[in-house]
């Protein structure tokens, strides 16, 4: 049998080896990738998986890292790359990549102190820093596993708030689940509705507030639909406002809104999963006023903050809001507990020490720097809108606020059903080609397809070259599908 190989004082220096052999594998892979990944069909990637037997004998540390090459390494997506143009993937920050590789190899846990020790006081920096960039005074927060946690907590916090038994909030008196209302908008994260459905809420609980002709939450819409759910005998619960929507990139209007639910006493949570590099943004953060006048808000780093997966934070503006789901255990964070257990703000217990990430980037690189590579993207999104709506066989269907493209392949001659019919094929044709990949989503009810730019290495002409590829794709794909007529010439 072969002994499990551990981290140890005796195998600090296989680990040297085996993990340096790793980073030369990587390096020259990153070195060498011009696509996004590969053409190898998906049945031959579940076959090679399905062959794998994990209960054959070991083969050894350095066998099986250099097996990892191959099988994953060799086949995965690289969101660096020119052609990656899909999804809310950024590439990461060197100085994260090599802050992640401490975490894995340390391994700490900053649910507790005597887990984490100055992990703990690095954590709290960073989110005492983040919510002064948001206008939190003395905010507090914690770091999560992603926006959709993120969110979760933050309407945890705000269904306890509205059902506090001691009737403290502006309400004035405490509400049962079955009455509580969230409102939100159809451009909304799902991991809202489905937040509300985990915590217990009935599925009417989610009213839909009406939004502008771009997809932004209208404040006066909002007004209307807490004071028609209030004639209904039910309670108001939480605002969620938006800024970066998914698909369209919007933000909606932060401080109006923020003055619906001031004037109706209502907790405003902004989901700033996509949008909070304006944050840091030397040029627009103005687009987040109205942000500090959040309860709570979601920032993803692993999306434009550069960070690797996972880092997200959820940062409240009264730190007494998170003692709402606190909950005690003798062997982990008694009540007479003198360290800053940060259990008592999480819903994780064991949690990675994602903040180091950030810090070493900021550290390194600085806030503008980070701000400075948001900008760029969002400036490559606004001069591709104009490529789209120049270029005669693509149709613009949406304008973006961040660095989202929502276009459609439809030439003269081709109908809105034909346009639509393609959406998912094209998608479908440059995933299995790996040159090119993009995203394929629904506006106003017509399916279409979408970039997402968050490189702020690629160019204009690498984004015109990966257009002018969709189209010819998209022209392929009609010929192909398109029945040929037979002449009496050609009997």
């Amino acid at each position: 049998m072969t002994p499990l190989d551990m981290i140890s004082p005796d195998s600090a220096q296989h680990y040297r080896e085996a993990v340096g052999a790793t980073v030369d594998r990587l390096a020259a892979r990153i070195a060498a990738a011009d696509l996004p990944t590969t053409s190898t069909p998906a049945a031959e990637l579940h076959r090679r998986v399905g062959a794998v037997d994990l209960d054959a004998p070991a083969i050894g540390t350095d066998r099986a890292l250099a097996e990892l090459d191959e099988l994953f390494v060799q086949e995965a997506v690289w969101f660096h790359t020119p052609g990656y143009l899909a999804h809310l993937n950024c590439p990461v920050a060197l100085p994260a990549v090599a802050a992640e590789a401490v975490l894995a190899a340390v391994n700490p846990s900053v649910d507790t102190w005597d887990q984490s020790r100055i992990g703990t006081d690095i954590e709290r920096h960073v989110v005492d820093w983040l919510a002064r960039r948001i206008g939190f005074a003395a905010g507090d927060g914690v770091f999560t596993s992603g926006g959709s946690q993120s969110n979760l907590q933050a309407l945890l916090l705000a269904r306890e708030a509205a059902t506090d038994p001691t009737g403290i909030e502006a309400t004035g008196t405490s509400a049962t689940l079955d009455t509580l209302a969230l409102f939100a908008t159809a451009e909304t994260h799902f991991s809202v509705k489905k937040s509300a459905r985990l915590l217990g809420l009935p599925d009417a609980a989610v009213v839909d507030v009406r939004t502008d002709p771009a997809g932004r939450m209208l404040p006066a819409a909002l007004a209307q639909a807490i004071a028609d759910a209030r004639a209904a005998g039910r309670t108001p619960m939480a605002v969620v406002a938006t800024a970066g929507t998914t698909d369209r990139g919007v933000i909606d209007p932060l401080a109006p809104i923020a003055d619906v639910c001031d004037l109706e006493g209502v907790w405003l949570h902004v989901d700033a999963a996509y949008g909070c590099g304006l944050l840091v943004s030397p040029t627009r953060r103005h687009l987040l006023d109205g942000i500090e006048r959040a309860r709570s808000v979601t920032a993803d780093l692993h999306k434009s903050f550069f960070q690797p997966v996972s880092s997200s934070v959820l940062v409240v503006r009264d730190p007494a809001d998170l003692r709402r789901a606190s909950w005690h255990a003798d062997y982990l964070n008694p009540e007479d507990a003198a360290e800053p257990n940060q259990v008592d703000k999480s819903l994780q217990t064991t949690r990675r020490f994602d903040a180091l990430k950030l810090w070493a980037t900021l550290r390194a690189s600085g806030a503008d720097a980070i701000g400075t590579a948001f900008d760029a993207v969002i400036d490559l999104a606004a001069v591709t809108h104009a490529l789209v709506q120049a270029h005669p066989d693509l149709e613009l269907v949406a304008p973006t606020q961040l660095s989202t493209v929502l276009f459609r392949w439809q030439p003269a001659g081709v109908t809105d059903d034909e346009a639509d019919a393609m959406v998912a094929p094209l998608r479908a044709a440059l995933l299995a080609e790996g040159r090119v990949l993009i995203a394929k989503t629904v506006i106003a009810g017509r399916p279409c397809n979408k970039l997402t730019l968050l490189n702020p290495a690629t160019t204009l002409e690498q984004v015109q070259a990966s257009l002018d590829h969709v189209v010819a794709t998209a022209e392929g794909l009609r010929r192909a599908t398109t029945p040929t007529t037979t002449t009496g010439a050609n009997r």
